[in-house]
């Protein structure tokens, strides 16, 4: 009887706990005569302060506006835990201001993220070492409709094994989505001929003329979209 009252009591809790599914992600650039002296700096602080809901996934982006540049993932963790962070001791703080801001060039950039598992086709968790991140920016008005649309590609996704792992921007910049697609198989998987035109695939999943649909809406919702290749740099990495 102990213990039913006992789980009465924790249900309420149970209710209140948050799903850890939120990133912050942020990107620096190192000078380019400093770059052994960043990545080692990096190193040392990623793996002596980040670790359990800090935890630093570290990225060398190979391509887009940021090429050369540096991006890293925190997490993945809760809104409440980062509410009430504490863990941010003037030794953690001295350490990043003495030997690792001096050597980037700019102030760099940060943002959080939500990770939408239903719109996604692969589990949080489920790494891969090489990634393409699409930025989709949505139209005034018009984030529910781009919603929509990529609702309606995680059945595509899912039907070809690509692995999409897609997150919500919040509180940071214009409101849209990022869509990481983890290549599982490494970069072969951009290759011609791996797998069929999206188009294809798409009229494959909802049937002829489907794309063309697919196509007006999309000019109507999304404002931009961008993509870019990264490569997980584990050395760098929380371990």
């Amino acid at each position: 009887m102990k213990k039913m009252i006992l789980m009465l009591c924790l249900i309420p809790m149970l209710g209140m706990s948050q799903t850890k599914n939120v990133l912050n992600s942020s990107r620096y650039f190192c000078k380019n005569d400093k770059i052994d002296e960043f990545e080692k700096a990096l190193a040392n602080h990623a793996q002596k302060y980040h670790s359990g809901d800090w935890k630093w996934r570290v990225w060398s982006i190979q391509s887009g506006p940021d090429a050369g540049g540096y991006m890293i993932t925190e997490g993945p963790s809760d809104w409440a835990t980062i509410d009430g962070r504490n863990d941010i001791n003037p030794a953690h703080m001295a350490d990043w201001n003495k030997n690792v801001a001096p050597l980037t060039t700019n102030p760099g950039s940060s943002s959080y993220m939500n990770f939408e598992a239903d719109l996604s086709s692969v589990q949080l968790t489920d790494y891969a070492d090489k990634i393409i991140i699409t930025h989709m920016t949505a139209k005034p008005g018009k984030i529910m409709a781009t919603k929509d649309l990529i609702t309606k590609l995680k059945k595509v996704w899912t039907s070809s094994n690509e692995s999409i792992a897609v997150y919500s921007l919040v509180a940071s910049g214009e409101p849209g989505y990022a869509m990481v697609s983890r290549l599982k198989g490494g970069l072969k998987e951009l290759a011609p001929g791996f797998r069929k035109p999206m188009m294809e695939r798409y009229n494959d999943t909802y049937g002829a003329g489907a794309w063309d649909n697919y196509s007006k809406d999309y000019a109507d919702a999304v404002q931009n979209r961008w993509s870019e290749l990264l490569i997980y740099m584990p050395k760098l990495s929380s371990k």
